[in-house]
């Protein structure tokens, strides 16, 4: 799978690096936020610029959208999570918290919204989740529900979406952990540390019953929702940023790279800024797509897997309409021959 193969467009629209690039339901339009105090949007077809939405003083570290593509959310720096209407640009409502806002996320039926904010200057890391009312300007400024990081700092989430019905929340650590929590009390259902570094995305499938984290650690894994277990593991040679699992085909795509400071001090850097897509069943890497020239920071893929979108350090968006070649690529078929003729070639040197 060559960048030829892979179309890329470059949407250039923030002047610093990218902290998460979104689909909406129906995958016509892509949302983008980074560190310049800005959120864009996009079309997914071509990469044209719709417009920008201004007003927060912050880096804005997360966006989402709501299933009908008439609200967008964002969190931010700032200290502050705001509601807009997405046609428009004009923000609605404006939640204030007591430190940084590094996530937001519409449940799974947007009747709720979860934050998660940074553990800084004193204040502990939290998940907050919100009701939500688009029938309402004005929301509820106080969580009905807050998921307290009771430990110190390295225990701090830093990541956190919905699972299926938005029945529970899955959390990411400082430390390495991922955690199960229940949405409606709070109650920690499942915690474990799979990873020797921070986490730093979580992503479901497109059920969410399953999902991907990925760490800084080089590594991305796979779990079950329900049963808690480690399903897929897959290894990169430089922390992994974004991970995301792909519909219609079963493929893994990472993205990530080493920080500048790193990039310095160890040789080798060539290729780490590739996305690089696995095979989600075998775990072998079967591609990547270079471009990007500084870590990749967020990927997220089409509702319907017809495209990838990555967001870098570099400032740059890089939007690739995958191929025929990609949805054609029977890398089963070729994997089981392989098995067989090994099979067969084991069974003649036995008989011998």
């Amino acid at each position: 799978m060559s960048n030829k193969l892979m179309r890329p467009i470059v949407l250039k629209g923030h002047e610093r690096p990218l902290t998460q690039v979104k689909f909406n339901r129906e995958g016509d339009l892509i949302f983008s936020s980074a560190k310049d105090y800005q959120v864009c949007l996009w079309y997914s077809s071509n990469g044209e610029r719709l417009g920008t939405y201004d007003g927060h003083k912050g880096s804005v570290w997360s966006v989402d959208i709501d299933l009908s593509t008439n609200y967008l959310i964002t969190a931010s720096a700032d200290f502050s999570g705001k509601l807009w209407k997405a046609e428009t640009g004009e923000c609605i409502y404006t939640w204030n918290f007591e430190a940084p806002v590094k996530r937001v996320e519409y449940s799974p039926d947007c009747k709720y919204v979860l934050f998660v904010t940074d553990q800084v200057m004193g204040k502990l890391g939290k998940i907050q989740i919100f009701n939500i009312d688009f029938t309402k300007s004005e929301q509820e400024s106080k969580p009905i529900l807050e998921i307290v990081n009771e430990g110190d700092a390295t225990t701090k989430p830093t990541i956190a979406t919905w699972s299926y019905a938005g029945k529970y929340i899955l959390v990411g650590h400082a430390d390495g952990g991922i955690s199960k929590y229940d949405s409606k009390t709070g109650e920690l259902l499942e915690h474990s540390t799979p990873f020797k570094k921070t986490v730093t995305d979580i992503q479901t499938s497109s059920d969410r019953t399953y999902f991907i984290a990925s760490s800084k650690d080089q590594t991305a894994k796979l779990f079950d929702v329900d049963s808690w277990k480690l399903l897929k593991e897959f290894e990169s040679e430089s922390p992994v940023n974004a991970a995301c699992i792909t519909p219609v085909k079963d493929y893994i795509i990472l993205g990530g790279g080493q920080d500048a400071r790193e990039v310095t001090t160890t040789s080798g850097g060539e290729g780490k800024f590739d996305a690089k897509i696995f095979h989600k069943i075998f775990q072998d890497e079967i591609g990547r797509v270079k471009g990007h020239f500084g870590p990749l920071n967020c990927i997220a893929i089409h509702p319907e897997g017809s495209s990838f979108v990555s967001g870098g350090e570099d400032g740059y968006i890089r939007l690739h309409h995958l191929p025929k070649s990609y949805f054609d690529f029977q890398y089963e078929v070729e994997k089981t021959a392989e098995a067989l003729q090994h099979q067969n070639k084991d069974q003649v040197e036995t008989s011998a």
